[in-house]
């Protein structure tokens, strides 16, 4: 396998017509849930690419596995927990921002604990992929992305972590800490500018990039959204720059940034190629409505290159 993420999907209920959500009478269903998203990014980049989750064994949870199948994702990982639920999310949408609702608490995938972690399998991938929402849902599942990392550094297999910050799922300290650690355990960081400011108190972008590469990582990408990405890899630093769109929605932009990234990676192209492929395919994700849908494949990419 070239690339195993841990994390949780949550379906999407998006209300149609920019409607705001007390009062927004039609709702179409997508997908989200990042590290899900990050995943049909890499597929759809051409990676080899397997889940670690938990969904409920209910008709979302169905949903997911015929999307994850559709994408050609591994679901062997994925486990239909009886009695639980998958979470969902409600979104309004208009040209200036998105406006999110979670219903999340005690999800499956908020259950999700080390013994769910396939320790060979990780040990067999070429990289893992670890977000700090995974962490922030519950102390079980930070424990698992704790252990998914702790294996793929002891068995060599890459690994990758975006911080992800939500302030409403827990508080700055302990996300400061939880991050600063998880950063010294992966190879590739993708923070992006909010929160890298936030995390680290500090509000210029060259030196939110010192900072995060003081702590050890081979390489880490500091997206900065319709600016582009500072790059550093082993000591040498540089500027990708954006790809031109017209963004309506922002949506999973972020996660489909950092599957690209790394399915160019493992791909074997040099970082700063696979920042390139990964500017192109954020700002492409940007041009369409939800997180799934307008994730480019490689061959958008390469043709919009």
């Amino acid at each position: 396998m070239d690339i195993i993420a841990i994390g949780e999907p949550l379906l999407e209920f998006s209300a149609v017509g920019h409607e705001p959500l007390d009062s927004a009478g039609t709702f179409t269903s997508g997908f989200g849930g990042d590290t899900s998203n990050f995943l049909v990014a890499a597929a759809r980049s051409g990676a080899r690419s397997s889940y670690v989750s938990r969904v409920g064994a209910d008709p979302f949870g169905d949903a997911f596995l015929r999307l994850w199948q559709a994408e050609g994702i591994d679901t062997t990982h994925v486990r239909r927990a009886e009695g639980e639920r998958t979470g969902v999310y409600f979104i309004s949408r208009d040209p200036a921002r998105s406006v999110f609702t979670y219903y999340r608490a005690d999800s499956a995938a908020s259950r999700l604990s080390p013994a769910d972690v396939p320790d060979a399998a990780i040990a067999a991938a070429r990289a893992v992929h670890v977000s700090g929402i995974t962490q922030a849902i519950s102390l079980s599942s930070c424990d698992a992305a704790f252990h998914a990392m702790a294996v793929a550094r002891a068995s060599g297999t890459l690994v990758s972590y975006d911080p992800n910050y939500r302030p409403q799922l827990w508080p700055l300290e302990r996300a400061r800490a939880v991050v600063a650690r998880s950063i010294e355990l992966c190879d590739v960081a993708f923070p992006n500018i909010e929160e890298g400011r936030l995390l680290t108190g500090i509000d210029d972008p060259h030196a939110v990039l010192d900072w995060y590469a003081a702590r050890g990582p081979r390489t880490v990408v500091l997206k900065l959204g319709a600016d582009g990405a500072l790059l550093w890899h082993e000591g040498t630093r540089s500027e990708v720059k954006p790809h031109p769109c017209t963004p309506v929605d922002s949506t999973g932009a972020g996660d489909a940034f950092d599957g690209a990234f790394m399915a160019s990676l493992v791909g074997g192209a040099t970082p700063a190629e696979a920042a390139h492929h990964a500017a192109i395919a954020g700002a492409l994700t940007t041009q369409g409505h939800g997180a799934v849908g307008p994730i480019p494949t490689r061959a958008t990419i390469l043709a919009s290159a």
